[in-house]
């Protein structure tokens, strides 16, 4: 039920950065965004690669040149198709002219597709002093905000701080019956990158309960390798290798997520073991 719920939101979260209520600015007297919204408006059914998809958001930013939605349609293709200069310059105006609704996704932009932890780090923390509403989520839905800056935290080497902020997140995340599809997986590599090898094992099997992974069973083996229990550690990574054989793996269309493992990792450490006599 768990992870069928994730799905569920997940799903909702493909259309956060959805067109704009363009009615709401007329509403509230803002015919300039109003008139640029109903422009923008004109990109639906247009392939965001296309001239004509950027010649209608340019358009909209004639009309308002403070249209932070415009310039985000616009990056995103430069982002897709790896012209990283264009989007920053493009995202940085989006932040500027709002960035209530654009920190969160820059910031996320500069985990997962650059590894730029310090900067997604300066952009997430900004955002939560901004607003005093939960930050939300990642574009994809896969992770929760404060999930992502504690793997930045981690990615600096500051894994006391990251242990924290995740630890806390994935508390509120148990509340709402809704913890990330890695959630636990990267916690429990946490505690054993720590040496807290128990709290590492209760998390990799919670990890196992709610969305059982490759990964998961390679971290648990090396977990019940340093316990010194060989047969466990053997066992862990049989599974791996069947559950990544059978597509059970960390998986982002874009990257590829902190804590992913290979079948050649979990291949040699199998024959690391089958080596030391570890049966």
């Amino acid at each position: 039920m768990k992870y069928f719920n994730f799905l569920i939101v997940l799903i909702s979260f493909s259309s956060v950065f959805s067109q704009p209520n363009c009615e709401a600015y007329k509403y509230f007297g803002d015919t300039l965004k109003y008139e640029a919204c109903k422009k923008a408006e004109q990109i639906k059914n247009h392939y965001q690669f296309s001239k004509k998809f950027q010649k209608i958001l340019d358009e909209s930013i004639l009309i308002d040149s403070t249209f932070a939605y415009a310039y985000r349609e616009k990056s995103v293709a430069y982002l897709k198709s790896g012209d990283f200069i264009t989007w920053k310059k493009l995202m940085d105006k989006a932040v500027k002219f709002d960035s209530k609704d654009n920190l969160g996704y820059r910031g996320w932009c500069r985990y997962q597709f650059f590894r730029d932890y310090e900067g997604a780090i300066k952009d997430l923390e900004k955002l939560d002093n901004l607003v005093d509403y939960d930050i939300g989520h990642s574009i994809n839905g896969t992770y929760h905000l404060n999930i992502a800056k504690g793997l930045c935290y981690k990615g600096i080497g500051e894994k006391e701080k990251a242990i924290k902020i995740i630890e806390n997140q994935i508390k509120l995340n148990e509340k709402e019956d809704f913890v990330g599809a890695y959630d636990y997986l990267h916690l429990g590599a946490l505690y054993l990158e720590t040496e807290r090898f128990e709290k590492a094992i209760n998390v990799f099997k919670k990890q196992s309960q709610t969305n059982e992974l490759a990964e998961n069973q390679y971290y648990l083996a090396l977990t019940f390798l340093k316990l010194n229990k060989p047969d466990k550690y053997k066992s862990c990574l049989e599974k791996a290798t069947e559950l990544y054989i059978g597509g059970r793996k960390m998986s982002d269309p874009y990257s590829n997520p902190m804590d992913k493992v290979y079948l050649k990792n979990i291949e040699d450490e199998l024959r690391t073991a089958y080596n030391n006599d570890y049966k």
